[in-house]
């Protein structure tokens, strides 16, 4: 018997490159993809890893990844659409370009790729799309609007999914990592300079320094293995649930959802007096 296939994107590094990794370890056949294959280089030493170029902005580069892998395997079995960033910033200063690119990567290439590969699973009658979300699909914070809007959006998409294809024995499911040691902040910090800064929110500037970003080193951080873990089991789960959190932190703010919104108000007016 011929072992599962996998599609990933954003393989590059952190929490794509571990998935890679973790199926690799788990008999999977792998297509690890990137914008730059030249940044995937060694997991194609692996017998069963396949690397290829692949900007989820890019219909022909998703046309011709699927068409490939198709052609040398014949089955896709699971999607794993993991390529994404962060665009931070008060939406007064954010350009709407920025926020366009936000959803292009964050929202429209899930979308892009899980078409491209929906026709094939039906065919089969089985298949896995993983969804790489974050804490951040389920509570918004200041300065995050582009980010989160862009996680709610794949949330929405995904749950619609989950029912549309149920029928047809494939499974959707969301991963919502809280923070995780990986190069997210770095990319985030980087497009904090597309902002246009106003001098209306400094305190939202003074956090941001203060916290990181996300906080993807500080206290209650994950791994990115403990991201690829979880990524593997819900690919193999017969029933996999609907959502699955990566680590203490992303439990625990999940369930602030449940507040009501004046207490989450107070403590982001209490967030906004310390960093004022």
């Amino acid at each position: 018997m011929r072992p599962e296939t996998v599609l990933i994107t954003g393989c590059s590094s952190g929490i794509g490159r571990a998935t890679a990794e973790a199926f690799l370890d788990d008999g999977w056949t792998v297509y690890a993809t990137a914008r730059d294959p030249d940044d995937i280089d060694g997991l194609g030493e692996h017998e069963n890893c396949v690397v290829d170029e692949l900007d989820v902005t890019d219909d022909s580069d998703v046309r011709n990844v699927v068409n490939r892998m198709l052609r040398n395997e014949d089955r896709i079995d699971c999607l794993v659409n993991n390529a994404g960033y962060a665009q931070f910033g008060p939406t007064e200063e954010v350009p709407v370009e920025a926020v366009e690119d936000q959803f292009a990567v964050n929202v429209y290439g899930p979308h892009r790729l899980t078409r491209a590969v929906l026709p094939h699973m039906r065919e089969a009658g089985a298949g896995t799309v993983v969804n790489l979300s974050s804490v951040a699909g389920r509570v918004s914070v200041p300065g995050g609007g582009a980010y989160a809007g862009s996680k709610f959006a794949l949330e929405a998409m995904t749950d619609a999914l989950r029912w549309e294809v149920e029928g047809h024995d494939i499974d959707a499911v969301l991963v919502e990592p809280g923070p995780v040691r990986t190069q997210f902040d770095e990319r985030a910090d980087e497009e904090t300079d597309r902002t246009e800064r106003t001098g209306a929110y400094e305190w939202f500037w003074s956090a941001f320094e203060d916290t990181e970003a996300l906080g993807g080193g500080g206290p209650g951080a994950v791994e990115p293995e403990d991201v690829a873990t979880t990524i593997v089991d819900a690919a193999n789960l017969t029933n996999p649930p609907a959502r699955m959190p990566v680590g203490t932190v992303a439990e625990l703010l999940v369930k602030t959802r449940f507040l009501p919104d004046s207490v989450r108000d107070l403590a982001v007016r209490f967030a906004r007096k310390r960093f004022a």
